[in-house]
This record gives C-alpha cells, structure tokens and sequence, in this order.
C-alpha cells in the first residue's frame, strides 16, 4: 500500500517539496528510489526542475520587490552583505554553492535578484547547481537506503512504519532548524 502511494504521488510530492528547502524530501525520494518505488534518474530530474524552479521564483521576487522584501524581512537584509561579499568573491559560479550553504538556501535567490545579477547567468549558473544538489541529496537517500536495508536485515515487515517513523522525525528536525536560523539571524540585526 505504502509503496503504491508513493509511487503515485511520489514525484508530484518531490517536486510541490523541492519548490523550497527539499532536501529532506529529496532524501526520502532517493531511499524510496532505492526500495524501487520510484525511479532514480526520474528523482533528480524532478526534484532538480522543482529546485532550480523555487529558485527562479525568488530570484524573481527579489528583482521585482526586493526593496520591499529587505524592509520587510530584517533577517533577509541581514544576510545581503554575506551574499554581496561571495557574488564579490566568487562571481556566478557562488550560485552554484548557495543552495548547499545553511541559511542561504531560500535567502540567496532573492538576494541574487536584488543584486541585479543578470536573469540569463542566474538561471544557467542556477540550473547547473539544482542538478548538482539533486544529484548529491538524492544520493545520500539511496545510500541511506542501503544502509537501512543492511541495518535492517529481515524486518521487511516493518519498512512502512520505518519509513512513516522517518519523516514524521524529519519535521521536527526542519522545525528546529528553521527557528535557529530565524533566532541567528535575529541577533545578527540587534
């Protein structure tokens, strides 16, 4: 049952879940690629479209209303700075990197777009890094899946209730991260 579902809806829900901040969703993905729910090549496609798409969204909203969004948000604003020194640093190829660096993953393609970086570098550079991002977070899933499997031996009676048991403790998880990069940037405005 557990695996009809997935392979039902599984690439919808990977895609809706990489718009933002996926990777726990694309880790599940790649476990339930290697139990053979879902088809490996298929999930870094999808999950690489869905990230490299929640990207250009926010790049868009930062050009668009950028101004507004740094007034708004004073945790945004307090990370224009570090994003300004690596585009400084690095030029576009930092695109690539940003959606692996914790706190920037949501934060720089809006700070990108208010830079003005130009849209056609933004979406090759972007492209190019939600490829790689599919392909490493992906990864580790199937990985982990091996590994479970390993760990597990012969429970294969339980796997559902595992992997239910894995994603109900993956949202606390996000939970906490989220707050301690809202607590952090907070600080960083006082």
């Amino acid at each position: 049952m557990l695996s009809q579902l997935i392979a039902h809806y599984g690439y919808f829900a990977l895609f809706v879940g990489t718009l933002v901040e996926g990777e726990t969703v694309l880790i599940l993905a790649g476990f339930s690629a290697h139990r053979g729910w879902l088809d490996f090549p298929l999930v870094v496609a999808v999950a690489a479209a869905g990230g490299s798409l929640g990207d250009i969204l926010a790049y868009t909203l930062g050009r668009w209303q950028g101004e507004r969004l740094l007034a708004r948000f004073p945790s945004l604003a307090a990370r224009r700075g570090q994003v300004d020194t690596l585009l400084a640093r690095f030029s576009a190829p930092i695109i690539v990197g940003i959606r692996f660096m914790y706190g920037l993953r949501v934060a720089g393609p809006v700070l990108l777009g208010v830079a003005r970086l130009p849209a056609a570098t933004f979406v090759g550079w972007n492209l190019a890094g939600a490829l790689v991002w599919a392909c490493v977070f992906g990864t580790l899933g199937y990985l982990f899946g091996e590994a479970a499997l390993l760990l597990l031996g012969r429970i294969a009676h339980l796997e559902g209730l595992l992997f239910a048991l894995l994603a109900v403790l993956a949202l606390p998880l996000l939970v906490w991260l989220r707050r301690r990069a809202h607590r952090a940037a907070a600080q960083g405005t006082r």
